[in-house]
């Protein structure tokens, strides 16, 4: 069901993006912590809730749904990736809306403001299942579907699964544009990527997101989405979230969708900073291996080549975030793309 929530929801963080109580998102030296939910952490637009049932279980799937002024009459969904929530995608947003879009931001079920499960099989099936049963719920029939990194990924399995109910696809640096288990990176258990993510403190994600989204470069704009993901890995949920991550880790290494490429059969705009080097499992892979991986720039125009008839948007001095990173040049080409997505 479709809910807005009530007040006291809203004021638990939930909702809106206002003050939140201090007891969820407490502060330590080393930064904030927010709930297993990311309550306390403040979103660009009102937060919904959407209560689906999978696999056994009813979970809340957060969701923020922006309705332009003046309306083109078309809708687009945006996907976040994995280290990120349906908030990073705030400047994206308010372009879109101004531009006349209505514009649907989901926080998938694992993610961010969505339920933690326990025992729930993640897959790309299955949340592009959960964002398409949002968006019938929502009465949206022919969205595009634009996702950034694993947004990326589940976009392309979303338009692979809905063809006829996906007007466009837009794919901003998403990754599994190469099969890593194929090229040599070794399987890990989820246990390993437990370990790994039970190792994440806020300034390895500083450094991470310096070398791998922005290019080398670091801006103090930047800082509000490392405490993001810092808060929540340290914050009261810190076991159900982390486990959660490893399982996501685990479904993006085990279902590459490069093969399935060439099976697209919707208009398709691939946005690519090629300063991008993100490859799941490198830091585990023989240092050879470790070389070959993450090329973007070689990537991109492979997966354009792949995808029939998709146009490839390209950003040379830009890293993994290109919308984050140079976002009044992101938004002007992609503004300036989307009308021809038909």
């Amino acid at each position: 069901m479709r809910a807005t929530l009530p007040l006291l929801t809203l004021l638990l963080g939930l909702g809106a993006a206002s003050a939140p109580p201090a007891a969820l998102a407490q502060g330590t030296a080393e930064g904030p912590r927010y709930g297993a939910r990311l309550e306390g952490f403040d979103y660009p637009h009102p937060v919904q809730e959407f209560t689906l049932r999978s696999q056994g279980q009813a979970l809340p799937m957060a969701y923020m749904d922006i309705q332009p002024e003046r309306p083109n009459g078309r809708a687009i969904v945006l996907l976040h990736g994995k280290n990120f929530c349906g908030a990073t995608w705030e400047g994206t947003i308010d372009a879109l809306r101004d531009a006349g879009w209505r514009v649907v931001v989901p926080d998938q079920i694992g993610f961010c403001r969505s339920a933690k499960p326990e025992g729930y099989q993640f897959s790309l099936h299955q949340l592009a299942a959960n964002t398409h049963a949002l968006l019938t719920e929502l009465g949206i029939r022919r969205p595009v579907v634009m996702g950034h990194s694993m947004g990326g990924m589940l976009a392309a399995r979303y338009a692979l699964m809905h063809p006829k109910e996906t007007e466009a696809l837009v794919m901003v640096n998403p990754i599994g544009l190469e099969d890593w288990e194929a090229m040599g990176v070794p399987h890990q258990t989820i246990d390993e990527w437990l370990a790994a993510e039970q190792r994440t403190t806020a300034d390895s994600i500083r450094a991470y997101q310096r070398d791998t989204y922005y290019a080398g470069q670091w801006e103090a704009r930047y800082d509000r989405w490392v405490e993001m993901q810092a808060g929540l890995y340290a914050g009261p949920g810190r076991e159900a979230v982390l486990r959660n991550q490893a399982q996501a880790s685990d479904m993006v290494f085990t279902q590459p969708v490069v093969q399935h490429f060439p099976l697209i059969r919707v208009p398709t705009l691939l946005v690519i900073g090629e300063r991008d080097n993100t490859a799941i499992g490198k830091a585990a892979a023989p240092p050879e291996v470790r070389r070959r991986l993450g090329d973007y720039q070689t990537l991109g125009r492979r997966t354009a080549d792949a995808i029939p008839g998709a146009r490839l948007l390209r950003f040379e001095d830009l890293g993994h975030s290109p919308q984050i990173q140079d976002p009044a040049r992101f938004h002007a080409a992609l503004l300036e793309a989307l009308p021809a997505l038909k």
